[in-house]
């Protein structure tokens, strides 16, 4: 796996002359415009500080979630992927590709001999991959053809945890309200066209093309416990005052 991130990451930067399909945030920025100050600080933070957890970001991932327990607030997600171990990833989602993009929250992706492994409880929390690799709609926007379809091969049997912190979507200029847990697509008929059609034209990608070419890649059998929604199991936050003696007891520990 850390060989496919590897081709993955060749890829990009043999790509990095070519012109970029920009989106920008979904909302401005809250508060007044950053001082001059403001500026000098952060442009000499940005050449003298170490960010070697933000360099390990090498892959990029376009796709789409929704509200568990609610389908119809779909929107687009932007993921920035590490790979941590052969079975585990992790990615920072935002609302954008540019700069002014904002972290609308995480995923957590494992491997199924990780995934088989968990609580039932917690695999409830949790969403298969194998709709958005085969139907086009997961994209890796950038890489050649033969390295995206190597990185679905491998993705296609994977699950993902994803909460959304910050819900721009809704047009909110502040991440307010309660954290999100979202779920993926698992069929024909629930992805809303326009934002596949909006997606595919500002990104200059075609997701029809996507799922012709990756109908080769084979369908993993599926491990009970995941995308719970389709039985009707939702799981969500829920802000409160209370706490029960058990999350207590979590948090003491």
């Amino acid at each position: 796996m850390r060989q496919l991130g590897s081709l993955v990451l060749l890829s990009a930067l043999a790509l990095a002359g070519c012109n970029r399909s920009e989106t920008d945030s979904n909302v401005g920025e809250a508060g007044a415009e950053k001082s001059g100050k403001d500026k000098l600080l952060n442009a000499g933070a940005e050449m003298l500080q170490h960010k070697a957890p933000l360099n390990a970001f090498s892959t990029y991932l376009d796709g789409f979630h929704f509200y568990n327990g609610n389908m119809k607030a779909q929107m687009e997600a932007h993921h920035y992927v590490t790979q941590l171990s052969a079975d585990l990833y992790q990615a920072i989602i935002f609302d954008g590709n540019e700069r002014d993009a904002k972290i609308m929250g995480v995923e957590y992706i494992i491997t199924e001999k990780l995934f088989k492994g968990l609580p039932e409880e917690e695999k409830k929390l949790w969403h298969g991959h194998v709709h958005e690799v085969k139907s086009g709609t997961l994209i890796a926007p950038g890489i050649p053809k033969k390295a995206e379809h190597e990185l679905m091969e491998k993705l296609v049997s994977t699950y993902g945890k994803t909460i959304h912190t910050w819900h721009t979507d809704q047009e909110r200029s502040l991440p307010v309200g309660a954290p999100m847990i979202m779920m993926a697509f698992t069929k024909d008929g629930q992805l809303q066209e326009h934002l596949v059609k909006e997606r595919d034209a500002r990104l200059k990608v075609n997701t029809a093309e996507a799922r012709e070419h990756r109908l080769d890649i084979p369908v993993p059998k599926p491990i009970p416990g995941a995308n719970a929604w389709e039985k009707g199991e939702y799981r969500q936050f829920v802000i409160t005052s209370k706490i029960d003696s058990a999350v207590h007891k979590h948090q003491m520990q």
